[in-house]
């Protein structure tokens, strides 16, 4: 039937029944323990997650108090900002903000517009053709697409080493660019070096590879006596690298044995304000050479030999 829950009346306590007064302490007791559970239980949480509970660890548990919660209603501040990713991180060392200019020698387009590449363009000291077809190998593979690949594979390890890095051209137009254009790319991005890559076409017997450097020469455009000197450093060290990653020789040919040879001749050079020097990787017209030059294998090689100059050339 309906019972009355009221505490009893002070006079009247003593004739409350045992189990009646059993009750009313028994509600008192839990609404207590209903208020201090939840304190309890975040106590004990903090703590697991602070220690580890339940790990095989010795050390005393770390106790951290709960921040109080914000009385405006807004969420809680983290007390520190998360931490910077590393892959956004602006680069950093000697190589961080730097360019290098790669020039792929001819284009493969060359042999189908003569006429365009044959017309003068002004390299300072005199006039000279815009660009040539350049050399194919006895089977008919050409210089261009030799040029394209080995510039593509030396982008590809630059960049890996965090430089930046511009082509001159991809084989993307349908001649060129003139020898002028070329220069300027360089020029124009204010690069820390720029090579030239290209393979000779000389007689069978002549093998090995050289580096063309700038001679010193000032007419019109043309004034490198600011690049002869870096340039000839850069010059050294990718002769020295790609030697010892490819094992191929300086050339028996020219050079005098010491695989770089200094050209007043070259609109490439003469109109350059950067460091920049050419290299003849070998000769497309030997047949030992050629089986090298149309190797992929080899060709990623000279392209490491490169890279390895560029990156010692920028203090990398």
């Amino acid at each position: 039937m309906p019972y009355d829950d009221s505490p009893p009346s002070p006079e009247s306590a003593s004739s409350v029944s045992p189990e009646r007064r059993w009750f009313a302490r028994r509600s008192g007791l839990a609404v207590a323990a209903a208020v201090l559970a939840p304190t309890a239980l975040a106590g004990w949480v903090l703590v697991q997650v602070t220690t580890g509970a339940g790990a095989d660890d010795a050390r005393p548990p770390r106790i951290v108090m709960p921040a109080a919660s914000p009385t405006d209603g807004t969420a809680a501040t983290p007390s520190s900002a998360p931490a910077e990713d590393p892959a956004k991180s602006p680069a950093k060392g000697p190589l961080a903000g730097k360019t290098v200019v790669i020039d792929p020698g001819h284009n493969t387009g060359n042999f189908k517009h003569t006429s365009e590449i044959d017309k003068k363009v002004d390299i300072g000291t005199n006039r000279k053709e815009c660009d040539t077809t350049g050399t194919t190998t006895n089977s008919g593979y050409m210089e261009a697409e030799f040029t394209l690949d080995v510039s593509r594979r030396l982008r590809t390890v630059l960049e890996a080493k965090g430089l930046k890095v511009a082509l001159t051209h991809e084989a993307d137009r349908p001649f060129g660019p003139c020898i002028d254009e070329r220069a300027r790319i360089g020029n124009e991005a204010t690069a820390a070096a720029v090579v030239s890559v290209h393979a000779d076409g000389v007689s069978e017997g002549n093998r090995g590879y050289h580096i063309i450097l700038p001679a010193k020469v000032k007419g019109g455009a043309a004034d490198t006596a600011k690049i002869v000197g870096p340039s000839r450093d850069l010059g050294e060290r990718i002769a020295s690298n790609f030697a010892r990653t490819t094992g191929s020789a300086p050339a028996n040919y020219l050079g005098s044995g010491t695989g770089l040879v200094v050209r007043d001749d070259l609109g490439g050079l003469n109109l350059s304000t950067q460091p920049k020097v050419f290299i003849e990787c070998g000769n497309m017209r030997d047949a030992k050479d050629a089986a090298l030059l149309t190797s992929p294998e080899w060709r990623q090689k000279a392209a490491q030999g490169i890279a390895d100059g560029i990156v010692g050339f920028l203090g990398g």
